[in-house]
């Protein structure tokens, strides 16, 4: 977080008290009696006559536990933070506000399904009664430390938390810019940076036929071009920086789209017959964390799992009937097109020259942290018929299309029909309709049948496939339609019983669509770990599902180390440390921190020999291979051999890592948990005085970017077997709360820590017995 940002919030700090009640009385406006259970965990089991009382109750307890964290999600994606926080966030809100997700929210709403829409009404209804009850002494602490008020909830406010969730896992346009810049390559290292296959590949759809060759291939080099693209990938550096800051204060950042693990294990497989679902989606950690545990109960539906704070139902999670889950595919669902403007501000399009749409944002910003008054600032946004234009600072706009700039294209419709399917075929008739970033939702039902699904809308081009930029005054980019829902990537009861995704490429070359589904796929470090743990077990447990969602064996790391070792590459004391190393990332360890810190130098000295290759492109596409194979050609200039920019590796790491602002030359300091740390970043948690009763850090977490258990990036477990709904299995990093003095603000870390059972009951016998505090709201009334 910016200093300017701190500073700023400082000053607001100073004058501010905490004061927090916990209201008994409410008044509602539910029709007939709701009751809500809340278990040792604090999570809430709604239990209403009607669906409209429901989800009446479930925004009203949701608000109550994380009302300050929905109307920031809604600030972020609506560009209204420096409302609350100054300048310091300006560019920020300008980032988010050339999208116009607002209008795109308020637009997506006619077109919702009738029973998501009633469902929003009531949601929104429930939150704003809780507003409205909230006196000054009992409102949460953010809002006075930021002196403000909420303003009540909208239905478009949850629509446009969508939209944030769409740029945190379909954010590709970058990549596109990276691609571009490689056209002075050599030919065979711009194929060994776009080749996608792997030996160690998880491939669920199709078969490799032959390699897939980038259409870079056929470009010619050219000098200007990469000037121009250098100067570009600048500025489009500088976005993201701002894109990430944002995303990684509301929790849903996600490094490069890896996000998530999540398998499907058949009835034949398992020790009792029945069907398993493992999930754990991937993301930025943060206090409160982005997901909120429920169970709701009508006569109409009777669901349990996680949902997003200010989103109706339940996102990921189970029925009576079913199971699911969803991991990140990450096809390439965004476009560049260069624009051609002429003197008067027009574009170019095949048919001539036309005038742009322009539209006004006007932001309110304070100019004095310590003060709530606001200034308003105004920004114009162009927009072609190709999209919004993004860049416009290298003499050269780019504009973009996207599929989370359409209004049919929501989120939220397919879970709120998830949430009442039966089995296969209402499932794929509830995914039909979604519209989000591209998933990998898997299913496991009671008659211990399992599937998947890659749903999404991912475009076909007229020509291409979307890798590079287009030309915007030609139709070769138009986008002609969307992949057919029957031709997305899908299985049913595969013969092995086994479908594991973790964001790998789940699609063979053979694949029609394969250029725009696979191209940004992860490596299968993390999938082909947890098939191969699976695949060995006829007779699996909860147990052993729980064993593999903790498992922080790391492949690559491992790889390099006995490359290091093999070649005797390193100083006897690194050999000596590698050598007895199991290669596992767990908190305590020594080894993987040098490991670590060598493979990331070898990776810069790679890619600083090869501009403009970025590094962490190195790291993750070659250096796995081309230690191994002796490459030439990735080998940096001034190194006569691998072995020799491994020693020189070793020696630059022992002096970084001895450093006093690293972890000083006691090596016994040098431990993975130091520099995996575990910290749950709260938007206020960096600000002097009373920040610090929001800083949750831990240096205890095991686990890395490559192994199954990614560590702190963790943001939900979830283990269930269809028909054992009692023995579900979930849990969240933190807690249900958002207020830091309660006592549910962090209780579940040890359990998602160390993988003890967090029970999430489901039948009235269950949960009625799991009860440590129950609330039946009346009409008129709740008593306590």
């Amino acid at each position: 977080m910016s200093s300017k940002f701190a500073a700023a919030v400082a000053a607001i700090l100073v004058l501010s008290v905490y004061m927090f009640a916990q209201a008994t009385e409410i008044t509602t406006e539910v029709r007939s009696k709701v009751t809500v259970r809340r278990d040792a965990r604090s999570i809430p089991y709604i239990e209403a006559g009607n669906d409209a009382d429901l989800y009446f109750a479930q925004g009203f307890v949701t608000a109550s536990d994380r009302l300050w964290q929905m109307d920031f999600m809604r600030r972020v994606a609506r560009g209204e933070l420096a409302e609350i926080f100054g300048r310091a966030v300006l560019e920020e809100d300008k980032h988010w506000r050339r999208y116009g997700f607002a209008k795109i929210a308020d637009d997506s709403l006619p077109l919702l399904d009738p029973g998501l829409r009633k469902a929003l009404d009531a949601y929104t209804k429930g939150v704003n009664a809780y507003i409205s009850m909230l006196t000054t002494e009992k409102m949460p602490l953010e809002f006075k430390i930021l002196q403000y008020r909420p303003r009540e909830w909208t239905p478009s406010d949850t629509v446009v938390i969508g939209k944030i969730l769409a740029d945190a896992l379909s954010s590709t346009w970058r990549q596109d810019l990276i691609r571009a810049s490689f056209v002075n390559l050599p030919k065979d290292k711009i194929a060994d940076l776009t080749n996608q296959q792997m030996p160690q590949d998880v491939v669920l759809f199709g078969n490799d036929l032959k390699s897939k060759e980038s259409s870079l291939l056929q470009r010619s080099p050219s000098p200007a071009d990469a000037d121009f693209l250098a100067r570009t990938l600048e500025v489009a550096r500088r976005d993201d920086e701002l894109r990430r800051t944002s995303l990684e204060r509301t929790g849903l950042f996600a490094e490069e789209l890896a996000a998530s693990n999540n398998w499907v294990i058949s009835g034949k497989r398992t020790i009792d017959g029945k069907a398993l679902l493992a999930n754990d989606p991937h993301l930025a950690p943060a206090a409160p964390g982005i997901w909120y545990m429920t169970s709701l109960e009508s006569p109409s539906v009777h669901v349990a799992g996680v949902t997003f704070p200010g989103v109706p139902g339940i996102v990921l999670g189970h029925n009576s009937s079913i199971a699911w889950g969803a991991t990140n595919v990450g096809p390439d669902v965004q476009d560049l097109y260069r624009e051609e403007f002429d003197a008067e501000g027009r574009y170019r399009t095949e048919k001539g020259f036309a005038a742009p749409k322009i539209r006004r944002e006007e932001i309110k910003v304070r100019p004095n942290p310590l003060k709530p008054e606001t200034v308003t600032e105004s920004i114009d946004v162009v927009e072609t018929r190709n999209g919004v234009v993004i860049t416009d600072e290298v003499g050269q706009k780019f504009a973009l299309k996207w599929t989370a700039r359409d209004p049919r294209n929501q989120e939220f419709e397919a879970f709120f029909k998830l949430n009442r399917a039966r089995n296969w075929k209402e499932f794929q008739d509830a995914l039909r309709s979604y519209g989000g970033a591209s998933q990998n939702f898997v299913y496991a039902d009671t008659a211990g049948n399992i599937g998947w699904y890659a749903a999404g809308r991912v475009p076909i081009r007229r020509t291409g496939s979307g890798e590079l930029p287009y030309d915007g005054w030609t139709n070769a980019g138009d986008w002609i339609g969307m992949i057919p829902f029957e031709q997305l990537p899908h299985l049913y009861n595969p013969p092995d019983g086994l479908i594991v995704t973790a964001n790998q490429r789940t699609v063979g070359t053979g694949y029609k669509y394969f250029d725009s589904f696979a191209r940004d796929a992860a490596n299968p470090w993390r999938a082909r770990r947890i098939y191969d743990l699976l695949t060995g077990n006829q007779k699996i447990s909860m147990n052993d599902v729980r064993d593999v969602q903790l498992d922080v064996f790391n492949a690559p790391f491992s790889s390099l180390a006995r490359e290091i070792v093999d070649r005797r590459a390193a100083s006897d004391d690194t050999l000596a440390a590698l050598r007895g190393w199991d290669g596992r990332t767990t908190a305590d360890a020594k080894a993987p921190v040098i490991v670590n810190e060598i493979r990331n130098c070898v990776a810069n000295k790679i890619a600083a020999d090869n501009k403009p290759v970025p590094s962490y492109l190195v790291r993750e596409r070659l250096l796995w291979w081309i230690i191994k194979e002796n490459n030439a050609r990735w080998l940096p200039k001034g190194f006569a051999s691998y072995d020799d920019l491994l020693k020189s590796c070793d020696t630059e790491s022992r002096t970084a890592l001895s450093q006093p602002k690293r972890f000083g030359p006691d090596e016994s300091k040098w431990r993975w948990g130091n520099v995996f740390v575990a910290n749950f970043q709260h938007p206020l948690a960096v600000v002097p005085l009373i920040g610090s009763k929001f800083v949750v850090k831990y240096t205890n977490v095991n686990g890395s970017g490559q192994t199954p258990n990614v560590g702190p990036y963790v943001s939900m477990r979830l283990i269930a077997s269809p028909g054992n709904w009692d023995e579900t299995r979930h849990v969240i990093p933190l807690g249900e709360s958002g207020d830091p003095d309660s006592p549910y603000w962090k209780d579940q870390f040890d359990s998602w820590r160390t993988g003890s059972a967090a029970i999430f009951p489901f039948t009235k016998e269950a949960v009625v017995k799991s009860a440590a505090a129950t609330i039946e709201m009346i009409p008129g009334s709740s008593k306590k």
